[in-house]
């Protein structure tokens, strides 16, 4: 008693002296935490400790006796994360008179002076209910109310009202369908998530608890097992990946200094070095770290759905719960699949892999009962050597995806539940395997299964709409199921070091041996595994008008079925690893390679004469639509070589005729503009006598207006003008009318040309966050092309603004001519191919000197 009195007789009594008293308790507590870790303790403690201060700035202010000072939220839970808001609500037994509203305002000015950061409302008993009748989210902060101060009568008073408001069921229904939807806003964040609200966060293990608390059934873990909605080991399980999430929360917290629960690159390798981890050669430790939260996260969401179903069974029982038995090993009570006993899987092992073939046939299942989820995680066990070998469960995973429905769909599900990983062990290692390629925004497993459902989608009629030429040659393809396991084996030795083609390649083949399929399937599947890079590498980095280029590729297809296995399962690639990679010039150049292919392996290849004869009467044709005469063509024709023939399409050597044909000696520069052929972006022509950093000056023009550059097409007449093409696009897409923009580049760019206005200053690169983290060390090489006509230099960098036009600053530099340059950005990489000459590239010395140049513009 002595202490307790000598404590108060000791507090502060001004704002000043509290915050320093609270940021040392707070500072305390860290340093105690960081030497030794107990979330729950430490999220206790800063409750305490912040509950203390309340009370104490209460008292000061003399508030008056019938009103109440109540924590709600995850403060009124008893939690407090180092920097989260302090929720608070001020209860009131009648609206305030304009003396309590001052007293109030200072109270609260207070509370922030002395670091307190307050999340508050000011409501009687009325305000509440009204308010909680309105939004789940007011009523279930209020669930978890806890008197701080003042009248405990009037919080009496609130409590039971806001309970006897609350309908346990209509509760049930609005948090089931919140976290749907949380679910559904948290999918495009796979490699920065939300500890608290992201599937499997912290988040659904509170709304089960907030269910539980609604119902009367139980507030903690404890209490729901005691209820039997989970197991003693469940409610142990859940309780250690709560405690993993809670010291990530927390160790984030503070290594961000503010109240941060997104597990952003920013403070990914910070968090692993506390956790202990260190990179290895094959892996960095920032990957480790989240592989261990994603399967946790895991582990969550199968929780969080099995205790979910035991809830709303006791809240909102069906009143048919009859089951209607498929076989003796399985039936559907409700909606859900259910096994007839519970020790099926003990008994049964393969039955595990006929809950999915079930859960394809019978279309009117919505899931599976808790009861078997459960023996269904318990058993995963058993799925070993031994199983894996058994013909038995080999034919029911083959059953899996030659079903004809519900393909992706059941193998998610059989992801989910920890079943996939334990059937394909490759495919296990990779479960919540980062990719800090800059371009993949999915963990492994999920861009796999992303790839398959891309797949499958070209075989659905109703959306042939979306990609026409996939959707065709899926109708067309024999036995499918070898492109799905393509999909599934093309990046599953991801991580492992090597080239995880060929190691995948090998994993695909000894699967296909195990699994009975047929010599012709195997090899397909094992050598698209192995090349399912190559047809994006020609199309985004070679030059595919030239027909070398195209027959060396169809060399390596050498059959037509293997052509369209490749082009299909490199659209469904390239879709799976960002919403923001694929675009319509990368499929236009995909499809034209396509089909320069196919012609060539049906046996309808041209040489290079016929090829360029064909393009000039197929522009000439096009040139009759437009009423020109016979001759039009002939004086730009004149002008130009075979080159220019074999790197344009009819199509844009009619549009720059019909531009240029009666101005060929123009002395004006000439810039048009027009909608792409490819459906998204520009295509702009660019004729201007030749002039020193032409290339460098119309870069830095396009990234002055913020426009991507996909592709240049640079060539130089008989008689010295640049006729240049180059694709660009806006990247954010916030010019998606396009026309309005063309006519100012016309303009604009015609003016510099003509003026040959002096290049601007480059700009300061700035990095994005993951450049920032996980930078790109610039790779540059330089190396002949297959005919020796040419030099290749191939540029691998982070991508930033000013890329390309440090780049054709340091090329004219050296007097490099530029010919063709193609920009392959995937998110924050840039993977450049130019196509260049010059007598400096025939000089070793110099062009290591180039090289060297060239990597220390990409590194600054």
């Amino acid at each position: 008693m002595e202490a307790r009195a000598s404590t108060a007789a000791a507090a502060p009594s001004t704002p000043v002296q509290w915050k320093q008293q609270l940021a040392a308790e707070r500072q305390q507590l860290k340093d105690d935490f960081l030497v030794g870790p107990s979330p729950g303790e430490l999220l206790r403690r800063l409750r305490g400790v912040v509950d203390r201060r309340l009370r104490e700035v209460w008292k000061a202010f003399a508030m008056p006796r019938d009103i109440a000072l109540l924590a709600v939220g995850g403060y009124g839970r008893g939690e407090l994360s180092p920097y989260s808001d302090v929720d608070l609500l001020i209860l009131l037994p009648r609206p305030p008179d304009e003396k309590l509203e001052r007293q109030l305002e200072r109270l609260i000015g207070a509370l922030w002076d002395m670091g307190i950061e307050v999340g508050h409302s000011v409501r009687t008993v009325e305000d509440c209910l009204q308010m909680a009748e309105q939004d789940i989210t007011v009523q279930t902060t209020f669930l978890e109310s806890r008197l701080l101060a003042g009248s405990r009568a009037l919080f009496s008073r609130f409590v039971e009202a806001t309970t006897s408001a609350l309908d346990p069921q209509a509760f049930l229904q609005a948090k089931l369908l919140e976290q749907q939807q949380r679910h559904a806003r948290s999918q495009e964040t796979n490699l920065e998530p939300n500890i608290k609200e992201s599937a499997g966060g912290l988040r659904d293990l509170q709304t089960v608890l907030w269910i539980g608390r609604a119902a009367g059934i139980g507030k903690n873990w404890a209490e729901l097992a005691q209820r039997q909605l989970i197991t003693a080991n469940e409610a142990r399980e859940i309780q250690r990946h709560e405690r993993f999430l809670q010291t990530l929360r927390i160790r984030l917290h503070y290594i961000a200094g503010r109240r941060e629960d997104r597990l952003l690159f920013d403070h990914q390798s910070a968090l692993a070095a506390q956790f202990g981890l260190r990179d290895t050669p094959h892996r960095l430790a920032s990957e480790q770290l989240m592989q261990r939260y994603y399967r946790a996260a895991k582990a969550v969401m199968q929780l969080n759905t099995i205790v979910l179903q035991n809830l709303t069974a006791l809240i909102a029982p069906q009143q048919d719960r009859t089951f209607r038995p498929f076989n003796e090993r399985f039936g559907m009570r409700g909606e859900l699949l259910e096994a007839s006993t519970e020790d099926l899987y003990e008994r049964h092992p393969a039955a595990m892999l006929e809950t999915f073939v079930l859960l394809q046939q019978h279309h009117e299942l919505k899931g599976i009962s808790a009861e078997t989820l459960r023996a269904l995680w318990r058993g995963r066990r058993l799925i070993d050597q031994k199983f894996r070998r058994d013909p038995r469960n080999r034919a029911l995973f083959m059953q899996i995806l030659t079903s004809n429905s519900r393909v992706t769909r059941e193998l998610k599900r059989m992801n989910q539940y920890g079943v996939l990983g334990r059937y394909l062990r490759a495919f296990g290692r990779i479960v919540g395997q980062m990719q800090h390629d800059l371009y993949h925004v999915y963990t492994v497993d999920e861009h796999i299964l992303k790839v398959v459902r891309n797949l499958r989608r070209f075989a659905v009629p109703e959306l042939a709409h979306e990609f026409p030429l996939c959707s065709r040659l899926m109708s067309d393809f024999a036995r499918p199921e070898v492109l799905y396991l393509a999909g599934l084996f093309h990046d599953i030795a991801k991580g492992r070091g090597g080239d995880h083609s060929t190691l995948g390649a090998v994993d695909a083949a000894r699967f296909a041996k195990a699994h009975d399929i047929s010599k012709e399937d195997s090899e397909l599947i094992a050598w698209l595994v192995s090349n399912h890079l190559v047809m994006s590498a020609t199309a985004q980095k070679q030059d595919i008008s030239d027909p070398a280029v195209v027959r060396a590729f169809a060399d390596r297809m050498q059959s037509e079925r293997r052509l369209a296995a490749l082009y299909l399962l490199t659209v469904a690639d390239i879709r799976g690893t960002s919403p923001k990679v694929w675009n319509a010039w990368k499929a236009k150049l995909l499809e034209d390679l396509y089909h320069l292919t196919q012609r060539l392996l049906a046996g309808n290849g041209v040489n290079l004469d016929s090829s360029v004869q064909s393009r000039q009467q197929e522009a000439q044709a096009k040139l009759r639509l437009y009423a020109l005469p016979e001759s039009a063509h002939e004086k730009l024709w004149a002008q130009l070589d075979t080159a220019y023939f074999l790197r344009h399409d009819p199509q844009e050597i009619a549009w720059h005729t019909r531009i240029l044909y009666y101005r060929v000696d123009t002395k004006r520069p000439i810039v048009k503009a027009r909608i792409s052929p490819a459906g998204e972006g520009l295509q702009v022509l660019v004729y201007v006598p030749d002039q020193k950093e032409l290339f460098a000056r119309i870069c830095s023009f396009f990234e002055s207006i913020s426009y991507d550059i996909h592709e240049a097409k640079v060539y130089t007449t008989r008689h010295g003008y640049a006729l240049d093409t180059f694709q660009v696009q806006d990247p954010d897409n916030t010019h998606p009318r396009y026309r309005d923009i063309m006519s100012y580049i016309e303009y604009e760019l015609g003016e510099r040309l003509l003026h040959r206005t002096p290049l601007p200053a480059l700009p300061s690169p700035r990095l994005s966050r993951q450049l920032r983290h996980f930078p790109i060390s610039p790779e540059v090489n330089i190396q002949p092309d297959d005919k020796g006509a040419y030099q290749v230099l191939s540029v691998i960098a982070g991508d930033r603004p000013g890329l390309l036009s440090r780049i054709a600053r340091v090329l004219t530099t050296y007097d490099v001519n530029l010919h063709t340059a193609k920009v392959n950005t995937l998110g924050a990489r840039a993977e450049d191919v130019f196509l260049i000459s010059g007598p400096v590239l025939y000089d070793t010395r110099r062009v290591v000197r180039l090289e060297a140049e060239l990597v220390e513009q990409l590194r600054t």
